[in-house]
C-alpha cells in the first residue's frame, strides 16, 4: 500500500494568480479548511512546495 498524506487548505485562492488556483484544483482543494488525502509522490510534494502559504500537511 502506498503511503498517503493529508493536505489542508489554509489560504484563500481569492486574488491569487490563476496558476496557483489551478494547482489547488489539481490537489482537489478549492475551499478553505478542506482536507484531502493524496498519495505521497514527488508530484504532490512539488505542488505543495509551490503553495506553502496556502496549504499545510496535516499530522495524524
Amino acid at each position: 500500500m502506498a503511503k498517503t498524506i493529508k493536505i489542508r487548505q489554509i489560504g484563500s485562492p481569492i486574488r491569487r494568480p490563476s496558476k496557483q488556483k489551478e494547482i489547488l484544483i489539481g490537489l482537489g482543494l478549492g475551499k478553505m479548511h478542506r482536507v484531502v488525502e493524496r498519495q505521497d509522490t514527488p508530484e504532490v510534494r512539488g505542488a505543495i512546495a509551490k503553495l506553502p502559504h496556502m496549504v499545510e500537511i496535516v499530522e495524524d
